[in-house]
């Protein structure tokens, strides 16, 4: 049996914001076996689990991402929507679009230091939405 939905993420700034809470907080009761599935809509943020206790983690990602990928390349040839609008798109392709999460006794068993990111990659993204699909 499945079900689905969307969720309206915030608009957040750029960077890697942990949203476990936002995702949960909207979850009516899963079944006490499953799988959770989440597919953001857009093509310049990305979803990834990672690091949900140390802050400065989500900090050195966005350093080194920016650093492999810069804003503004004259390389680059798609700049319709500004400077961070490839690089945008390259790095939600590097991160992915989805993540999928085991249920297990009714709640998302994430290991104990993990936590969902919303990978915001454009200066001012807007609010994102979110397919969920939960199989039980």
């Amino acid at each position: 049996m499945s079900e689905q939905f969307e969720i309206i993420l915030p608009p957040f700034s750029r960077g890697y914001h942990l949203v476990t809470h936002l995702i949960e907080n909207e979850l009516k009761q899963l079944p006490r076996t499953g799988v959770l599935h989440l597919f953001i809509q857009h093509t310049s943020a990305g979803l990834t689990i990672n690091e949900n206790a140390d802050y400065t983690v989500r900090l050195d990602f966005e350093s080194i991402f920016n650093k492999l990928i810069p804003d503004g390349s004259k390389d680059y040839v798609h700049s319709m929507e500004g400077p961070d609008d490839m690089p945008a798109h390259i790095k939600a392709s590097i991160v992915g679009s989805s993540v999928t999460i085991p249920i297990s006794n009714h709640r998302l068993n994430l290991g104990t230091w993990q936590g969902i990111y919303l990978c915001e990659f454009r200066q001012r993204g807007g609010k994102r939405k979110l397919i969920v699909t939960i199989t039980s």
